[in-house]
């Protein structure tokens, strides 16, 4: 095979590879345009049941149309708002802490007096059997959050027992708790700085 003719031969299979990854992308793309209202629509779902866990009653709003961001400690948080008689009566977001094994993302829920409505564990990597009593499948620990504020418990007592709080920690895993325990008060400490824009009460509207 002489040099010329092996120069043919490369740019030749070099434009088969061209048009196979033209190919490709393209299908990839239609694929994902074609399924990306699917993952929408079960994102939202997912969202709408998380919101329903922290937070109790029947609301005249739908919270997914009715959210701002407002600035917290790690960058904007989402905040959805729960309406009545066009008021805010209770408003819902993420917070996380760090626990043994990395981030804790938790949801919370809050009324407009700043009393605890619901907190529940989105995502986390704590170990099986010690940090996952953190899921209320496991235990009921994460129910006791329902009803305090900063106040009951005071601030200095928001923490886990070990710490000098109100809140029990797991025997053999008291970072979880802990991490936990501090992000949620974060949250409570969020909601009172920012309370005005949450709950709307400049009568703006998002």
């Amino acid at each position: 095979m002489n040099l010329e003719s092996l120069r043919d031969k490369l740019g030749y299979q070099g434009a088969l590879l061209a048009v196979a990854a033209l190919v490709t992308s393209a299908a990839l793309a239609l694929a994902s345009r074609a399924t990306a209202p699917a993952i929408a629509a079960a994102e939202a779902r997912d969202l709408q049941q998380s919101l329903a866990q922290v937070l109790p009653g029947r609301y005249e709003n739908d919270l997914l149309k009715d959210s701002l961001l407002a600035p917290g400690p790690e960058g904007e948080v989402t905040v959805y708002r729960a309406r009545r008689a066009g008021k805010v009566e209770a408003v819902v977001f993420q917070v996380t802490g760090y626990g043994y094994a990395g981030r804790i993302v938790c949801m919370m829920g809050v009324d407009r007096s700043g009393r605890i409505l619901g907190v529940r564990v989105l995502k986390h990597s704590e170990t099986p059997g010690l940090g996952d009593k953190i899921e209320p499948a496991k235990a009921d620990w994460i129910h006791r959050f329902e009803g305090t504020f900063l106040g009951d418990p005071p601030p200095e007592k928001f923490a886990v027992k070990k710490d000098g709080g109100v809140f029990d920690q797991f025997a053999g895993a008291t970072i979880t708790p802990r991490a936990v325990v501090k992000a949620v008060k974060g949250g409570l400490e969020f909601f009172g700085r920012e309370k005005s824009r949450l709950l709307d009460e400049s009568g703006s509207r998002p």
